[in-house]
């Protein structure tokens, strides 16, 4: 069997292949309609697969398209996880719950925000409390996002950002940029004034679902940092928690901390992994996030860069809007042969690793 093509060229090819690959392998469906059409004005949805009993204690989740357009790794590491038999290998007493394209707007739009120009993993904050601030965000505002896309004020955006990494060094902009802010609701990285439909969604089905389990492993597929291919195991629970050495006994000693210094993601407030702890108090819960290198990190920045001035500002059916989408696409997706196969393997490994874990 060839991983490859368990990855999709678009949003409703990865749902059509999910969809058919769940049914094969014996899944309950459901499926949650997005209040958006796709650019091709089809139906987009959230889906769910469920295998095993419905009462498991035990239950792996796995979680596609929280950033939207890195939904093709995902769909891609979950279709080629069925279509390999990776069901008959569940352990009897183990369910296994299918999340594909939790953000299917950004999916099929090649956006990796929400509808509501929200990145999913900075929206998880308690809206009744003050929003999480982040001043040096706004130091950068007009230069990571301007009103105008020529050359001559992305040189401008650049001089700045330099003035500012001299100033305060890389690692300050890093966080500066990607740490996420509530203040420019047309910037990058934005975690909006209230919770977007995908947290909505994802809120409901983690009750229907999941209220009964007691012990609950996750894994979140990401994409857009580190070398080609390779697959970085994010855990986002503080170095020393009972979480973090949970997800090392698991995963291994490779497991990385953003709050630890270790990881190449920011520290970040209001992810959906953070969040899960909250919302299933009840159960012990293993997150990990499996975050697939494509670019190098300007790279992938600048696309996003381009992309919010695109939805903002631009024609999305201008050659200037269609070569933003597919510079976009190439920095979330390693659409090649070489990195699908590396995704696959990688991710087939930390699921036997959490089912492993899951049966004991």
């Amino acid at each position: 069997m060839n991983s490859a093509d368990s990855f999709s060229s678009d949003y409703q090819e990865a749902r059509g292949k999910f969809l058919s690959a769940a049914i094969e392998a014996g899944g309950a469906l459901d499926a949650v309609a997005h209040p958006e059409p796709g650019p091709d004005g089809g139906i987009l949805a959230t889906d769910v697969a469920w295998f095993g009993p419905r009462d498991a204690e035990s239950v792996l989740v796995l979680i596609s398209g929280t950033h939207g357009i890195e939904g093709f790794c995902g769909s891609g590491a979950q279709v080629d996880w069925l279509r390999r038999g990776g069901m008959r290998e569940r352990p009897k007493d183990v369910a296994v719950m299918m999340v594909h394209a939790i953000n299917p707007y950004g999916f099929a739009w090649l956006r990796r925000v929400t509808q509501e120009n929200v990145d999913l993993n900075r929206n998880w904050v308690d809206f009744s409390q003050p929003l999480p601030s982040n001043p040096h965000y706004g130091e950068l505002a007009d230069a990571l996002c301007p009103s105008d896309w020529s050359p001559k004020t992305q040189a401008a955006s650049a001089q700045t950002m330099r003035a500012f990494v001299e100033a305060k060094g890389e690692k300050a902009l890093q966080q500066a940029v990607s740490g996420g802010q509530h203040t420019h609701p047309q910037g990058i990285f934005y975690g909006g004034v209230a919770p977007t439909w995908s947290r909505q969604t994802q809120t409901a089905l983690f009750a229907h679902y999941l209220g009964n389990a007691g012990r609950i492993g996750i894994i979140d597929y990401h994409t857009g940092l580190g070398p080609w291919g390779y697959a970085e195991r994010i855990v986002l629970d503080p170095v020393g928690s009972p979480g973090f050495d949970r997800a090392r006994q698991w995963y291994g000693a490779a497991i990385t901390s953003p709050s630890g210094g270790s990881s190449t993601s920011a520290d970040i407030v209001g992810d959906g992994l953070s969040a899960a702890r909250t919302l299933l108090a009840h159960a012990e819960v293993t997150g990990m996030a499996l975050e697939v290198g494509t670019l190098d990190s300007r790279t992938v920045i600048n696309t996003l860069r381009a992309d919010a001035w695109l939805h903002a500002y631009g024609d999305l059916q201008s050659e200037l809007g269609r070569a933003i989408k597919a510079e976009i696409r190439n920095a979330f997706y390693g659409d090649q042969d070489d990195w699908k196969g590396m995704v696959a393997g990688q991710s087939l490994t930390v699921i036997k690793q959490a089912l492993a874990e899951l049966a004991i």
